[in-house]
């Protein structure tokens, strides 16, 4: 689905992306929704699908190159640390976190728009040093911005998208490149990380559920509880599921937060072992198209950007599956395009539009290796 460019872009989207990712958000709507016998956020979670779909069509019909500049990245990099920041001074707690701006009924999570930023500054850094990733340099470089956010986000606290951010860190390494003599190094430098978070970065809350991971039946009523409640919702659904609308540890309320952090959990107690792998295909179809416009990506950025968001999404969903099936601590991680919430929503719809937008255009792209491109100091 190319064309030539206009003056005046004509309407485009690619449907290869676009609908995997509304089957995804439909499916979401499904299993949040109460049908009659409650409340419900499936009405609001609409509503935030249909302004979602729109900046997805409208970023990818326009030409999004723009993005590659240094400015560009290097403004979303900022303005993310910024507001990453003022979150921790003035947003007011929720669930013992600061993480949200609140303005009325809307919420915003800066660490929504920093994925986003991290993304195109590491396909900006990686695109220009790939061939040069055999130098430590590099790597300690690359990760001082990432560390950077991420530290912002463990401070909120949000161990969640701390993970989130780490591992879009180390997947992008990965695929750039790197040795495994670095590997190594830097599965060390993680040991050592994990045991100072352990001993002195983790609040007893977060301790106790990795605790509980290890052993949920030690506290079941108290910090396994969660853990127990999501394995009982994800295997109490069998082979074909207890019916759309009729998950009792959901729709009871047993299970908490169902509607976004335990949707998985949700969804598989209603659909049951073959809707989980339906839904499992239908995200492979998504991330394999992401890895074929990678493949026949214009430029380095373009596949980097590429390759970054299928890391973001995979991430993503690994983790919350692995949570709801009881086969990782809980850290409270959503499931892209099924999860309640409206920042995260838009983002996931505006990286997909900009990806098909660098497809789209970025044929008639030209390398810029001009100096000034340099992040590396």
């Amino acid at each position: 689905m190319t064309g030539a460019f206009h003056s005046r872009p004509r309407l485009f989207f690619d449907w290869t992306l676009l609908l995997p990712a509304l089957t995804l958000s439909f499916l979401g709507i499904l299993t949040m929704s109460t049908f009659g016998q409650g409340a419900s956020l499936a009405p609001r979670q609409l509503l935030w699908l249909v302004l979602a779909t729109i900046v997805s069509i409208g970023i990818s019909t326009f030409d999004m190159r723009f993005i590659r500049r240094t400015s560009v990245v290097m403004t979303l990099y900022a303005l993310s640390f910024v507001l990453l920041a003022l979150v921790l001074l003035i947003a007011h707690p929720v669930l013992g976190a600061r993480a949200w701006f609140s303005l009325g009924p809307v919420s915003f999570q800066p660490a929504d728009l920093a994925k986003l930023a991290i993304i195109a500054l590491l396909a900006k850094y990686l695109s220009r040093r790939h061939v040069e990733i055999g130098d430590f340099r590099h790597i300690l470089v690359s990760g001082a911005y990432a560390l950077t956010l991420m530290l912002l986000i463990l401070v909120e606290p949000d161990m969640g998208n701390a993970i989130i951010f780490g591992s879009i860190w180390l997947g992008m390494m990965l695929v750039s490149g790197i040795s495994k003599k670095h590997l190594a190094i830097l599965g060390l430098i993680g040991l050592i990380a994990a045991a100072a978070l352990w001993f002195g970065g983790l609040k007893p809350y977060q301790r106790a559920r990795i605790v509980s991971f290890v052993n949920p039946a030690a506290d079941i009523h108290g910090a396994g509880y969660n853990a127990y409640q999501a394995k009982i919702a994800a295997g109490s659904g069998g082979l074909l599921g207890k019916g759309i609308g009729y998950g009792t540890q959901s729709k009871l309320r047993f299970l908490p937060e169902y509607q976004t952090d335990f949707i998985f959990a949700a969804f598989a107690e209603e659909w049951g072992f073959v809707g989980v792998v339906l839904l499992l295909a239908t995200y492979a179809l998504l991330f394999a198209r992401l890895v074929q416009i990678a493949r026949a990506a214009a430029t380095n950025f373009d596949a980097f950007f590429t390759l970054g968001v299928l890391i973001l999404f995979a991430a993503h969903v690994t983790i919350h599956a692995g949570i709801s099936l009881g086969l990782l601590p809980v850290t409270g991680t959503t499931i892209p395009f099924m999860s309640s919430g409206g920042s995260h929503l838009v983002l996931e719809f505006a990286l997909l539009g900009i990806v098909a937008s660098l497809a789209r255009y970025g044929r008639g792209a030209v390398r810029d290796t001009s100096a000034n491109e340099y992040l590396g100091g």
